[in-house]
């Protein structure tokens, strides 16, 4: 079975880490020296939907219930500190409660 039978909602103080250039993912950046970041704020609602609707249950990791889905174009990217950027094409969706966030990746959570 694939996608996610209960209602969720969207979690919006994860949000702005996962845009490019808020001061959030700025923030991020600074302080882990990467972020994963979807292309825009579209392309994140478009993945969350898919996942929602098509997204394989990957495990409970790290207390969370995640969902993941890889897409043939890149959703995202992965920035470093030093602007260096590879393209992402895993989306994954974390879920608590009956909240969930989005996260662009390089590969599903382990």
């Amino acid at each position: 079975m694939s996608g996610i039978e209960k209602q969720l909602t969207l979690d919006t103080r994860h949000i702005a880490k996962h845009l490019p250039d808020t001061p959030q993912m700025q923030r991020l950046l600074q302080r882990e020296g990467f972020a994963h970041v979807f292309n825009d704020e579209a392309t994140m609602l478009r993945v969350a939907q898919a996942i929602i609707e098509n997204g394989e249950f990957t495990g409970i990791i790290r207390n969370h219930q995640r969902y993941g889905l890889y897409f043939a174009s890149a959703i995202g990217y992965r920035i470093d500190i030093n602007g260096s950027q590879i393209p992402l094409h895993d989306g994954e969706i974390k879920v608590t409660g009956d909240k969930y966030h989005v996260i662009p990746r390089t590969r599903p959570s382990q």
